[in-house]
């Protein structure tokens, strides 16, 4: 790998500034920026020069809620750490963090030794894990303890899902007590999955076995409710909470009227709940498969409160949720039954230029674009200012961006091991050019020229808004 790398002539823009500047990159780490044309950035000598000219100068993504290889109803995601970083460096993004999981009945270690050794030595990109407790009780919540001084600060419960994640209120309350004592954050998946199973029950029985009924069943009043007795129970705990994929305007009033009283709550939301809908849910011949998800698209006049949600910062991260099952035999086992349908959506590689494109249509700001996908993200989940801004001593995980090419998102050209794209067809403006990965170039040019076992574990401290 060349010793010192010189970025130049592009437009470096972070969540805090836009500036024409030259950037030096040596043993894998920002050295120093300065304006394009000055006399230091004259002086400095590099064994390799990427010139950025009429391009963004970003910092690489920052992923925190990808499921490469997850176990789910019967069946597995179909990205492997190897296929799922290689996607989401193609995409722009050059971190995820990843969720290790508990079974019910073992350790918290046993869980997430298994997910070090999934991950080991295959990812293409710098990689870390939150921790899904599926079993709350005096061992474990001693676990919590030793995981975050080993750099897993972060902890997922689920109000849904009976019989596989579920927590009662109970569970919740001792998990988030711990998280108050020790420093970590509570992610929630926040969805009344008992009142849920009673729907899903009642519709099947009447017959409605259609994908568009998942999201009916998954009512909008349910998310909303959940998320406001997860709150009451962080605030009960006197510990942080992070919502996960909000996706409803109701669920957002809730974050939005605790975030008022002061309360140390966050809300993340996803690319599909910003751009798809139950239109998608609804397709004919079951391709509504494609896009069931939990929690699920929702009506289009969902996305104008998501989108503003993302402006007043009531929701402070996208991230992808990226969880996929293929169309032909994955999807498929729900055919007759849309309870049987694996829940999730590819999405690691289309994050970064869906969100260049809400920048193009007005939604949100160039700098808010790269503060809701790399900065915030990073501070969120205690890995800033290593990763998500360019600045000196920062990892050189950048990205060279090309804001005027145009692209067509398809599965026929995009690199998630899955045999669909839930953006199929979608005209956008904005593509990823180069990606280097700390000081490594992964794409160059729109050339992969990464490799499995570049991408490192990274520990993470402890939330940095709290």
């Amino acid at each position: 790998m060349p010793h010192r790398t010189l970025i130049t002539g592009g437009l470096v823009v972070t969540a805090a500034d836009e500036l024409h500047a030259d950037v030096l990159i040596e043993d894998g780490r920002i050295a120093a920026l300065a304006a394009t044309g000055s006399a230091a950035a004259a002086a400095w000598t590099a064994d390799r020069t990427l010139d950025a000219t009429g391009k963004y100068v970003i910092p690489g993504g920052v992923d925190v809620h990808t499921h490469m290889e997850l176990p789910f109803g019967g069946t597995a995601a179909s990205d492997t750490f190897e296929t799922g970083t290689r996607a989401a460096a193609w995409g722009g993004t050059t971190t995820i963090v990843d969720f290790a999981v508990q079974s019910v009945g073992h350790a918290l270690r046993e869980g997430l030794d298994t997910w070090y050794a999934k991950a080991d030595g295959n990812c293409a990109i710098d990689y870390a894990f939150h921790m899904i407790l599926s079993d709350v009780n005096e061992g474990t919540l001693k676990e919590m303890d030793l995981l975050v001084e080993e750099g897993i600060t972060s902890f997922k419960l689920f109000m849904a899902y009976p019989g596989v994640f579920y927590s009662d209120d109970g569970r919740i309350l001792r998990a988030m007590q711990r998280s108050a004592h020790n420093g970590g954050l509570i992610m929630m998946h926040a969805e009344n999955g008992i009142a849920i199973d009673v729907l899903v029950e009642q519709a099947l029985a009447r017959g409605e076995t259609d994908p568009r009924h998942h999201g009916e069943v998954r009512k909008v009043l349910l998310e909303a409710e959940a998320t406001h007795r997860a709150i009451a129970l962080a605030r009960v705990a006197g510990a942080p909470l992070y919502v996960v994929h909000v996706s409803a305007e109701e669920a957002v009033a809730e974050l939005a009227a605790a975030r008022d009283k002061g309360l140390p709550v966050f809300g993340e939301t996803c690319p599909q709940y910003l751009f798809l809908s139950t239109d998608n849910l609804a397709e004919p011949d079951f391709q509504g498969a494609k896009y069931v998800c939990s929690t699920p698209l929702r009506p289009r006049e969902h996305q104008a409160a998501l989108w503003r949600g993302l402006r007043t910062n009531d929701l402070q991260v996208v991230s992808t949720d990226h969880c996929p099952f293929c169309f032909r035999g994955q999807k498929e086992l729900g055919r007759g039954d849309f309870s049987k349908i694996p829940n999730g959506l590819p999405g690691v590689e289309n994050r970064m230029d869906l969100l260049h494109q809400a920048v193009l249509d007005g939604h949100i700001s160039r700098r808010r674009w790269i503060e809701i996908a790399c900065a915030t993200p990073a501070r969120m989940f205690g890995l800033y200012p290593q990763k998500g801004t360019i600045a000196p001593g920062s990892d050189a995980d950048i990205v060279l961006y090309d804001p005027h090419a145009e692209q067509v998102i398809s599965a026929e050209t995009h690199h998630m091991n899955v045999d669909y794209s839930a953006y199929e067809g979608r005209r956008i403006t904005g593509r990823v050019d180069t990606v280097l990965s700390r000081g490594e170039l992964v794409i160059d040019r729109r050339e992969y020229t990464g490799r499995a076992g570049h991408g490192a574990f990274v520990p993470r401290s402890t939330c940095q808004y709290l």
